[in-house]
């Protein structure tokens, strides 16, 4: 009797002790998520800080192209705001992947803004839009960056949750799959580049 509740105990240890081994397995797999998205949030934080200033900068020479410069700080502000409801939640993949496609759609009427801006001179020689282009491509690059890096982490939480035996304990400690930033497009990988040709 004395062996049987020996053994017994010896068994719920070892399960209790695995427990905890795989709990904190999925933490710090989970925490690297957090992380590796906040680095990308910091990174968009700049990039949304420095739309306006481009914006305003361009528009003394864009007062044709106020639409552009609308649509510009309607997507801006949009990307800014599920930017802030996604920080810190890399397991709420809608608000996640709201973020991302917004973040998206901002690049695509960026691109628009310096299609338009070819056709202005001035704009081109204007030294502070100049400056901001350097800061906001130097940027690019870090989202870039940064997004290899959280698409990773998310790939190897997503594994590790999915994983015998872990996955019988994920959904009870409440840990959830986490989305990636999902690129439609391979070629969309490398930064984007926001240029206007050289100055005169």
């Amino acid at each position: 009797m004395a062996y049987a509740l020996l053994a017994i105990l010896v068994i719920l240890a070892l399960l209790g002790g695995m427990a905890m081994a795989i709990y904190n397995r999925l933490v710090r797999s989970s925490n690297e998520c957090k992380r590796s998205l906040a680095q990308i949030d910091v990174q968009l934080k700049r990039r949304y800080d420095l739309i306006p200033n481009l914006v305003e900068s361009a528009r003394g020479y864009l007062a044709h192209e106020s639409s552009t410069l609308e649509e510009v700080t309607k997507a801006r502000n949009s990307a800014a705001q599920l930017r802030e409801a996604a920080a810190g939640q890399p397991q709420n993949a809608q608000s996640i992947e709201s973020l991302f496609a917004a973040d998206t759609a901002l690049t695509g009427v960026l691109g628009r803004l310096m299609m338009v801006s070819e056709s202005y001179p001035q704009l081109k020689a204007d030294g502070t839009v100049a400056d901001l282009m350097t800061e906001l491509n130097n940027t690019e690059t870090q989202i870039s960056g940064t997004r290899a890096i959280y698409n990773n982490a998310v790939k190897d939480y997503n594994q590790t949750i999915e994983l015998f035996p872990n996955i019988l304990l994920a959904g009870f400690f409440g840990f959830k799959r986490a989305a990636s930033w999902a690129l439609a497009d391979p070629t969309e990988a490398a930064p984007v580049r926001f240029t206007l040709t050289s100055r005169p």
